[in-house]
Parts: structure tokens; sequence; C-alpha cells
């Protein structure tokens, strides 16, 4: 009888508890944190990995370095304060950390921590950031990238002002095809260049100063040579997917190509016995999606060996194995972003699943991991329930090391997330999605549904979490969100259906996507919302000039006018040589055929458009010509402008904040009217 008493009163406990939960509301944003960027020591035991969290005072981001014991033993800061510490590496022998912060004057520079006693010094005292950092073999020297300002040329010599005059800053001469980029503004003329430095600090020496960029150094075993990735092609900003292995000579500062193809090739990765490198490329066929592929070449010489083969998936991250048998790697499958080894056979074998959770704002698959010289593996673990916690991957098994937003959420209710399959009406191919049910879910009441369209559109969706989509679930709605052909994870012959073909199709997958969900038996017909973000806000446009069905639309950052954003957006040459093969006047009628804009006499749906103001890969005037031709329409219309954002709107916490308030206020007005 006691014992029932007791089980009554926990039971009872629980449930008030659970009465007590509130859903999300929009400044939980400011307490949600995520983990980046493991780095699990030489021996397998620990892990150093970056925090993310956000101040609401200053409306910021900021990151600490945590260390973790891999048996669970501890976890505790390494860095503490309000800055950004990052990109913590281990030396070889696992007795100090180098990092990047900029917790002194606001400037990033390199740090190096001694693990035992956890003291700490600055290395650099540079106007611009180290990246890239790797250690030489006997820790002695660290290598690195880093931006090189040179001065700009202008044939328009103004005369001395007057004595005393206050004159206008002098005009900008630009000669350059690329000359802004999306968050960084109209750039500044130089490249990052190759650097070494000695641990116990001094000045970097600058080992190259060639007119392109140059990759991540590697350090050759012997100390003598590092490689790197470059686009060296002499019209390098007409050719932007023409990139080779380099390797630098440290003896007198030569420079030889490893690879030599139409393509590119790039990350680089050393063989354990430093007799082999690795790298990713492929050639180059002016495909909307090209897969990367793994590659091997004997540094000796001879033809590099093609590894992946029939893997029909994108790699990223490799790393050697340290019996130099094989490669690790991660890559997405369905929706999910794995870890997995490869032999030099080409054989697969996934170690890992569940690895993501960088995306805070909506359901990217994204995720990153490192590894140790006893083949311990630790990596970002995501699913639909958090953001990116620390995992550790071991002979045990795999194992769940943080909980950082368990504060948050063990007080909030989040809603069910489920993996949904259906056929296209198009032509039956099958098509994934996941629906999203609001928090307290009553499968007998009818709710409204929020469509919401990834970007890309070469990007996917999957089993991570989205604080958008829990915002919009908390609001009561039921969401769908999805992977329509030309998505990544599905394999080369998917993603290329909308290759020189986009939006196309992919209308039909989403619209039988929303069919499917509504003959589940819970959403209202009447009652439905689009929306979607870049190349979502594309097909967002699209579909309301295609179909009446939705109540109200939220166009977010888009494409309107194809022709006028290859010549404004920030890569022109890559978008017109692989999304159209042609130039806008070369073949007119194909980029106006595929705009939003050539079907904006049949919308009738209100349609609000958000975008940041300082956005350069889908400029703000794509936006505002869309809110011109609606209002010329007499089509219920608004824009928004997102101060000082650029296309990843949530730079700050606060403008994350502002896009979900906004399209909810969008669809709250329309929500439940005629």
């Amino acid at each position: 009888m006691r014992r029932f008493v007791i089980l009554l009163l926990l039971f009872s406990g629980t449930m008030a508890l659970g009465q007590h939960k509130k859903n999300l509301e929009p400044t939980d944003i400011f307490a949600m944190e995520y983990i980046s960027d493991p780095q699990i020591s030489p021996d397998g035991s620990q892990v150093v990995y970056v925090r993310n969290f956000k101040d609401i005072m200053t409306d910021k981001n900021h990151s600490n370095l945590w260390l973790a014991a891999t048996d669970g033993s501890l976890n505790r800061p390494l860095t503490t304060g309000n800055h950004n510490d990052a990109q913590p590496r281990w030396s070889h022998g696992g007795d100090r950390i180098v990092f990047t912060s900029n917790r002194e004057d606001g400037r990033s520079k390199l740090y190096v921590m001694w693990m035992d006693t956890k003291e700490t010094a600055p290395l650099t005292n540079t106007p611009k950031t180290p990246s890239g950092v790797s250690w030489s073999a006997d820790d002695r020297y660290l290598a690195f990238t880093m931006f090189v300002t040179k001065k700009e040329h202008s044939i328009i010599q103004m005369p001395a002002a007057p004595e005393g005059a206050t004159w206008n800053a002098p005009p900008v001469y630009i000669d350059r095809l690329n000359y802004r980029g999306d968050g960084r503004g109209y750039l500044k003329n130089g490249n990052t260049q190759i650097f070494t430095l000695p641990l116990d600090g001094g000045t970097p020496k600058q080992w190259t100063d060639a007119p392109y960029d140059h990759g991540a150094p590697v350090w050759s075993k012997d100390g003598k040579t590092l490689y790197f990735s470059a686009n060296d092609h002499p019209e390098e900003a007409f050719e932007p997917n023409d990139s080779e292995i380099y390797a630098l000579n440290l003896n007198n500062g030569a420079v030889r190509a490893i690879t030599d193809r139409y393509g590119p090739d790039r990350a680089p990765a050393l063989s354990p016995d430093g007799s082999k490198l690795a790298y990713l490329g492929l050639d180059d066929r002016f495909l909307g999606y090209q897969p990367n592929e793994l590659y091997v070449r004997d540094l000796k010489g001879g033809e590099p060996q093609l590894i992946t083969g029939d893997f029909d998936r994108n790699i990223s991250n490799i790393q050697w194995a340290r019996d130099g048998k094989g490669l690790y790697f991660q890559y997405d499958d369905k929706g999910e972003t794995k870890i997995a080894l490869m032999s030099l056979g080409g054989k697969v074998t996934d170690m890992v699943g569940q690895v993501g959770g960088l995306s805070l704002g909506r359901p990217y698959n994204a995720g990153d991991f490192s590894l140790a010289n006893n083949g311990n593996l630790a990596y970002t673990l995501g699913t639909t329930e958090h953001p990116a916690d620390l995992g550790v991957h071991t002979k045990k098994g795999n194992k769940r090391l943080t909980f950082v937003n368990d504060d948050l959420f063990a007080a909030r209710n989040l809603g069910k997330v489920e993996a949904l399959w259906w056929k296209s009406s198009h032509d039956q191919r099958d098509i994934q999605g996941w629906v999203v049910t609001p928090p307290n879910f009553d499968p007998n009441k009818k709710y409204p549904l929020i469509l919401e369209i990834h970007g890309g559109p070469f990007t996917s969706y999957g089993f991570v979490y989205s604080a958008e989509i829990q915002a919009f679930a908390a609001a009561g709605y039921v969401v769908l969100y999805a992977n329509p052909r030309g998505s990544t994870s599905y394999g080369k012959e998917f993603g290329n259906l909308i290759h020189h073909n986009y939006p196309s199709n992919d209308y039909e997958d989403l619209m039988s996507g929303v069919d499917a969900v509504i003959e589940k038996g819970y959403v209202d017909p009447e009652q439905l919302f689009v929306t979607g973000g870049s190349g979502g806000g594309v097909l967002t446009a699209w579909i309301v000039g295609k179909t009446d069905r939705f109540k109200a639309a939220v166009v977010a950052k888009p494409v309107i006018n194809w022709a006028s954003f290859v010549l404004y957006a920030d890569n022109p040459a890559f978008f017109a040589k692989y999304w159209f093969g042609k130039k806008p006047w070369e073949d007119p009628e194909a980029y106006f055929k595929r705009s939003p804009l050539n079907y904006v006499a049949n919308i009738s749906t209100p349609t609000m458009l958000l975008t940041g103001e300082e956005d350069h890969r889908t400029p703000i005037a794509e936006s505002e010509q869309f809110y011109t031709a609606l209002k010329l329409e007499g089509v219920e219309t608004a824009l928004v402008r997102i101060p000082g954002a650029s296309h990843g709107i949530a730079n700050r916490p606060s403008n994350l904040v502002a896009k979900i308030a906004g399209i909810l206020a969008w669809f709250e007005k329309y929500r439940g009217t005629d």
C-alpha cells in the first residue's frame, strides 16, 4: 500500500510539472545553446568543443571552449566571458591547444593553452583573423591562412581639397567581377595567403602572395611541405569551380601542382605515414548538383585512385583512419547526417548517425566530427528534439555527453516530429518530408497547416531541431517541411532532376505532400499557409503563381527575376554557368519562364516579402520587384526589411525572432478569414 501511495505521489508530481510547462516563446531563442567543432584529443580521452550561446542584452552570439572526458567523468569550461572563442586544435602530443579569440580588443587573435595548467598566451596580434590552423608533426610550428589586403587601384585622381574644406569620401573605383560577398559587404582588395608561426610566438611568416585565395594548409610528415587547395585559374572569377591541390616547398617557397584537371580538387588530407594524399574532387560537367568524389594519390607519383566508385552521396570532412587503410567521412542520406568509414577499396561502413544540430533556425542537415588515434570519434549529436550536443563513439558504443538545453526544454512543450513519405503527382516518385504537430496535439481537431520550404536548392532538411519550425508549432500550426526533387541526400540523379529546370516539378512534389498531410484528417484544408527562404522563397513565390489554395504566403529572401539575380548576386559566373548554361541575353525566354515574376498576374494570395537589407546573395531588390508587381496587380502585400541582416538573416538573435514574428503575424492576419 505504501509503495502504491509513493508511486501515486510521484505520478501526481510529474503531471503537475507537465501542466506547468509552457509552449516556446520568441525570446526563448536567446536561451538556446548548441555545441560545434568538437575536437577529440589524440589519445581519445577528452574533447574540446565550442559552446555557442546568446546575450539577450547585447543581441549578440558568443562562444566559449569547454572540455569533456569521453567517459563522461568531467565537463567544464576552459574559457568564459561574453566573447567568441573558436577553432580549437590539439597539438599532436595532446599537451596544448591553439584557438582564436576576440577576448582582448574585439580582434580575433591566435592563442595557445597548456592543458595541464590551463595557462593561456596570445600568439598573434594581427589585424586579420587566422583560420585553417594546423600543427606541424613535431608541434613546433603552426600553419594557417589569413587575409592580406592589397592597395586599391583607381584611375580617378581627385584634386586636393582647399585647406579647411570638408569633401565627401573619394569615389570607389571597381573593376572586378566579384566585388561584394554576402555577409561581407563590398569586398576589400586582397586574398587569403599562407603563413607559418613558431609556437613561441613572434611575427607570422607569409609564404604566398598570389592573386587568389588559398585553402587551409596541411603539413607534410617531415615539416618541409605544406599542401593546400587554390583556384589559380587566370580567369578565376569566371571559372569558379576549377581548383587544384598544390605543394608549397618551405625550403625555397616554390609551389607545384599535385592535381591537374578541369574541376574542383580540394580538402587535402595526409595519410598517417605521410606517403599518400587524399582529397575531394570531381570532373566538372556543369551540373547543378555534383557530389564530391574521394581520391587518393601516392606522393611518389602515379595516377590518383578514385575511392568512392558507385557511392552515390556527397561526402565531406575526410579524415584518415590511423592504420592508413581507409578514411572516415560524413555524408547526408535521406535527411540524416552520418559518419562512415570507407576502405581504400571503396567499402563503406556506417559508424554513427544523428550527426547534426548546427542550424538553429531551420532544420538543415549540418554536422561535424573529429577522430582520435585510437579510433574514438567526437561529433555533434542532433535530433528533432534538441540542437547539437556532444556525442562520442568508442568501442563501448555511442554516448551523449552534454545536455546544454535541458534547463530550457524541461519547462517547454515541443511539437512532435514524424517522418512522412508520399508519391509525387508528377511521376509517382518517392518524396520525403516531416510533419510537426503542435504541443498538446489532439488528432480529433482540425489545425491550420504551414508548408515550410528549404533553400539551396541543392541542400536538404532532415531529422534535426529547428527553432523556427517549433515556433510555428507552438503557435498552433501543423508544419510540413520536405525535400522535393533537387534536394541532396538522395543521390546524383534525384538532385539533378531540376538541372536547368528550377523551379519546375518540385511544385507537384510539395503539393502532393500537402495533400498527404490533409489525408491524415487533422488539417483544415481551408487554412493552408506557405513560406520558405532563399530557394524556398523562390518556390513560395512560384506556388502562389500556380495556385490559390493557400490563405497567405511569406516569401523570404527570394529570387523573383533570374536575369536580375544573375547580374546582381555575389557569384554571377557560377549561377549563369551552372544553373542556366547561358547568360540572360543569350536565352532571355528561359530566364523569364523560370522566374516567379512571370506569373505575378495569376496571384491572388496575400503575400508578404521578407529580406535582410544587406543580403548580397538574393539582394533585397528581388523582393522589392515582387512587392511592386503585387501592388500593381492589386494583391494584398507587405514588404519587411530586416536592418543589418545578410542572407543568413539570424546573424543576430533578434533577427531570427523578427523573422518568426513577421511570418506568424502575417499568417494570423488571415487565419480563419474568408
